[in-house]
């Protein structure tokens, strides 16, 4: 019996999706018994798939017509009917196994539209939050329900954490946004809000902007902390690992500083190790 029920030619194909991505959350699904990690699977190459469309060249027509072409495949779903792609099928039987909920996967496909629409350069803290909502706490909202726990606290959970992550995110990958004329940091923390990336990467406060946001994941990070302490702790156990190592990434941020944005900061593979055993098998 394949995981899922699935067809093993559909599960290899949604997994190479998510090998082929080159990140840590093919190992870190790892965790899961295997009709689980392949549902999450799903979820990561359904999100890798609409996040490629927004981010390859193309003309904004296109990309918007193939982002509804999503939104329809997503509500054939939930009619039960799926196409021809490994991810669509995958993801039907995901569906059906979790109780997934279709909101869900449309504001994420709603998250991406906001970032393809325009260049996003120091949107207000609301539009900031909005976008953390969509691209990353309805990520989590899908996630919690296959983890194993569909309670309103597991929907806490997902709230910050996504937030804490996604801040994480924008802090860690500055210089690269500002290469595509993106900015994230909030525009009530600019003295002037900045016009382009330049000249936001140029303001003298960044670095105290940065600092203001750092306080802002820490605490979306202590919330979530304490709302998985309410919840199944066996099923927030992939939750855990995500938050001890993107706060592990955030720390490593703050000791950088904001002088060498272009200097990456990773987790060397001692410390992947180290809090996968704490936090990933207990």
């Amino acid at each position: 019996m394949t995981a899922l029920g699935a067809s093993r030619s559909d599960l290899e194909a949604v997994e190479t999706i998510v090998r082929a991505a080159g990140t840590s959350f093919h190992r870190g699904m790892a965790i899961l018994p295997p009709d689980r990690r392949h549902a999450m699977y799903a979820i990561y190459a359904f999100c890798r798939i609409v996040d490629d469309i927004v981010d390859e060249p193309g003309d904004l027509a296109a990309k918007r017509a193939a982002l509804d072409a999503w939104r329809a495949r997503i509500a054939a779903l939930y009619v039960g009917v799926a196409d021809d792609l490994p991810v669509s099928r995958t993801l039907l039987r995901a569906i059906r196994a979790f109780d997934l909920r279709q909101e869900d996967f449309v504001a994420v496909i709603d998250g991406m539209q906001m970032d393809g629409e325009t260049d996003i350069i120091a949107p207000s803290l609301a539009e900031l939050d909005l976008y953390c909502d969509r691209v990353a706490a309805a990520v989590g909202r899908l996630s919690v329900r296959v983890f194993g726990d569909a309670s309103p606290q597991a929907d806490v959970v997902a709230y910050h954490l996504g937030r804490a992550l996604q801040l994480t995110n924008v802090l860690r990958d500055i210089a690269e946004d500002a290469g595509r004329n993106r900015v994230y940091l909030p525009r009530e923390f600019f003295t002037r809000p900045p016009a382009s990336a330049t000249e936001a990467l140029a303001d003298p406060l960044l670095p105290d902007i940065c600092s203001r946001m750092i306080i802002m994941a820490h605490k979306h990070f202590r919330a979530a902390s304490a709302a998985m302490a309410l919840c199944d702790r066996r099923a927030m156990r992939p939750a855990r690992l995500m938050g001890a190592t993107y706060a592990a990434i955030l720390r490593h941020l703050e000791k950088r500083g904001w002088q060498r944005l272009d200097q990456p900061v990773t987790l060397a593979k001692w410390e992947k190790l180290w809090l996968l055993l704490r936090f990933g098998l207990r």
